[in-house]
């Protein structure tokens, strides 16, 4: 499969390499022929946003993405617009056909006749959907059994979609996501159109006792550059960091750290794709949060009422960044200031 729908040289790599390379994988059984189950088209809100998908496709990529519990629906309907933009007569130079872009020695492996007419063809939708959804989901049991032995580290989703690029032997050589630009590439490309397709049902949020903010990641990430000054990474100059850096892989959800409005949602040079929202006055002070350096593919756009807790978009690293982080800063009428004491670090 292509990282892009149109050369599709990665798949050549990737796909044929895997078809050979496979174990032998249990597949997930999928209930029925024909078409899809009717009662999952009302239920797109289960992972998918509604609306972003072509609705003739829904049924199948919520089939496809319920094979196992790593390929989540967004993750299939992210990789379709990356192979084929929706386009299931799409033929690549190379040969890689249909709306999942299988070369036909891979095809033989994974199509089936899932939507019952009697044929077998990546031209079907039904039938490339599934089959993407098997493939995938084989591919991030192989990857996590690297991961288990040692062989391999880094998030499995990751591992899975450079081993859907560049093939699992990749994976197993380098020990991780492989260093070819357009398998990196290809990983950062599908983490943020995820964001484009996932649907954004998140519980009710609320501040943590005794604490003005909440975390704006999930769990307890690590901080791995405090506010203040420092020697810019990527300038060269000391320069005062003007916010909280937490290290958390490309692809994890940010979050609000309180109610407010967005004020900004879009692409800034230094800060690359960013998120401010104000939280109005507290305690008489003008009080403001921005994310930033996230990947594309942003929740929110300006003008927004967020609650805290609520998704603003996905980790990256755009802007002037070396690596995927969350670059979380507090303003306190118009000026930068330690985030730490507002999340209680």
């Amino acid at each position: 499969m292509s990282n892009g729908g149109g050369s599709t040289t990665s798949w050549v790599v990737g796909g044929c390499v895997a078809a050979v390379m496979m174990p032998v994988v249990l597949m997930v059984g999928v209930s029925g022929g024909g078409q899809a189950d009717a009662e999952e088209q009302g239920g797109v809100g289960g992972g998918l946003k509604n609306g972003q998908v072509p609705a003739e496709y829904v049924p199948w990529v919520l089939k496809a993405g319920s094979m196992c519990d790593i390929i989540k629906p967004a993750v299939i309907a992210a990789q379709i617009e990356a192979e084929s933009g929706w386009n299931p007569n799409a033929q690549s130079p190379v040969g890689a056909e249909g709306l999942s872009q299988f070369m036909p020695g891979t095809w033989k492996t994974w199509g089936r006749d899932d939507d019952g007419n009697g044929r077998i063809s990546p031209y079907d939708p039904g039938d490339a959907i599934m089959a993407q959804g098997r493939y995938d989901c084989a591919l991030a049991k192989q990857v996590q059994g690297y991961k288990d032995r040692g062989q391999a580290s880094g998030d499995t989703l990751d591992l899975a979609l450079a081993a859907y690029n560049a093939g699992p032997g990749a994976v197993r050589q380098y020990g991780g996501i492989p260093p070819y630009k357009e398998t990196q590439d290809y990983v950062v490309r599908i983490k943020s159109l995820i964001a484009k397709y996932e649907s954004v049902d998140d519980p009710p949020g609320k501040l943590p006792p005794g604490k003005q903010m909440a975390m704006p990641l999930a769990g307890n990430p690590p901080v791995t550059s405090p506010y203040g000054w420092r020697m810019h990474p990527t300038l060269g100059v000391r320069k005062l960091h003007t916010g909280t850096d937490f290290g958390v892989a490309a692809g994890t959800p940010v979050l609000a750290a309180r109610d407010g409005v967005v004020t900004f949602a879009g692409w800034t040079n230094g800060y690359g794709n960013r998120v401010v929202i104000s939280h109005g006055t507290i305690d008489g002070d003008q009080i403001s949060t921005t994310y930033n350096h996230m990947l594309a593919g942003l929740n929110v756009k300006a003008g927004d009422h967020v609650k805290v807790g609520q998704r603003v978009g996905p980790v990256g690293s755009t802007g002037y960044s070396t690596g995927a982080h969350l670059h979380f800063e507090v303003m306190q009428n118009g000026k930068y200031v330690d985030p730490a004491p507002w999340l209680g670090l």
